[in-house]
């Protein structure tokens, strides 16, 4: 038996439930008697194995890592500095894997079975966890894990890094002073997270925001007010969606509203509120381009059935200002176009 079964045994054959602070504790004594020659590598590795996610959190603390993506118990995957790389780190059985995820989703009051395969849930440090069990995941449990970096850029090392030009920084930093109601769309890993949160940090400092969001993510100083959702808890009560958090933005006197990300019929209580005075409001689609965002919008607020279409279509291109679209190639994220939205249609007013 190695080192850090007979440590990890010693703790489990410790008498009495343990938190957090206590299993801890338990771990060092068991560590100077087991393992003291390698105390902190057997320590780190068994409160991995008690408390953490396992394996996973050695990639975890890697601030190079941005996704974590387990296929199966053996086969576990990283997207580092924006390319995929397959790992040698591995569970060792699928039960590990599920356990893992259990043991992060134990404080926030959610569930992973069979009779619910399939879970959300955002993680102390603000990363997105997302796990599917058997008997929806065919092949054993998968798992993705997006990481929440902290980092903001500024539009100075967007124009650097070539994610824009000077003439696109100047035009967006224009369209956020005038308070013009933006979308940013792209598709998933493009980077439209990291850009709302530049844009907002263009808002000037007295103006209150109100910023809604599925996983908080968005890091902002001055006046702001951050809501977030969160889904059922394992007795199925407890939901606050995104579209009750919008409506209670409403009475809260903001200057702006931020939606993180719009994907259901909160986009009609988005397009409400850009209508009646909150200008500069933000939100984020997915959708391949400009004009497909507006589209893709228009189809989630129809969802809401709160109005007729051609009035939910009149109220969505007069609301919205622009759209700014963002794509992604291989391990570049880049500004791809800024267009104006007019009556029915959108003019692309600078492209990359």
């Amino acid at each position: 038996m190695g080192a850090l079964s007979r440590v990890i045994d010693r703790v489990l054959g410790g008498s009495g439930l343990l938190h957090r602070q206590d299993l801890e504790q338990a771990i060092e004594r068991a560590v100077d008697l087991e393992a003291p020659i390698h105390s902190s590598r057997v320590a780190r590795r068994a409160t991995d194995s008690l408390i953490g996610m396992g394996p996973l959190d050695e990639l975890l603390r890697d601030p190079a890592v941005t996704d974590v993506l387990v296929n199966a118990h053996d086969e576990i995957w990283i997207e580092r500095n924006g390319i995929l790389v397959r790992t040698d780190v591995e569970f060792p059985t699928p039960e590990a894997v599920v356990a893992a995820v259990e043991r992060a989703l134990l404080p926030l009051g959610l569930r992973l079975d069979r009779t619910s395969p399939a879970v959300d849930a955002r993680l102390p440090d603000g990363s997105r966890l997302h796990a599917v069990v058997p008997p929806a995941a065919v092949d054993g449990p998968v798992v993705a894990i997006r990481r929440f970096t902290a980092a903001v850029m500024n539009l100075a090392d967007l124009i650097t890094a070539e994610a824009v030009d000077a003439e696109g920084a100047r035009l967006i930093e224009q369209l956020v002073a005038e308070r013009t109601n933006l979308i940013v769309s792209g598709a998933t890993g493009s980077g439209k997270t990291t850009l709302l949160n530049l844009l907002s940090r263009l808002i000037p400092a007295g103006e209150r925001i109100v910023t809604i969001e599925e996983a908080a993510e968005l890091r902002l100083d001055g006046h702001v007010v951050r809501l977030e959702a969160r889904p059922p808890n394992a007795e199925g009560v407890g939901e606050i969606t995104v579209r009750n958090l919008v409506r209670q933005a409403l009475r809260m006197r903001p200057d702006r509203i931020i939606v993180g990300e719009v994907r259901g019929p909160e986009a009609f209580d988005l397009i409400q509120a850009m209508s009646t005075g909150h200008s500069g409001s933000m939100g984020t689609v997915h959708a391949s381009d400009a004009e497909g965002a507006m589209w893709r919008l228009e189809t989630l607020a129809a969802g809401s059935g709160e109005a007729p279409h051609d009035a939910l279509r009149r109220m969505l291109w007069a609301a919205v200002g622009a759209v700014i679209h963002v794509e992604r190639s291989g391990s570049v994220r880049r500004i791809r176009s800024v267009s104006k939205v007019l009556r029915d249609s959108v003019e692309v007013v600078w492209e990359w």
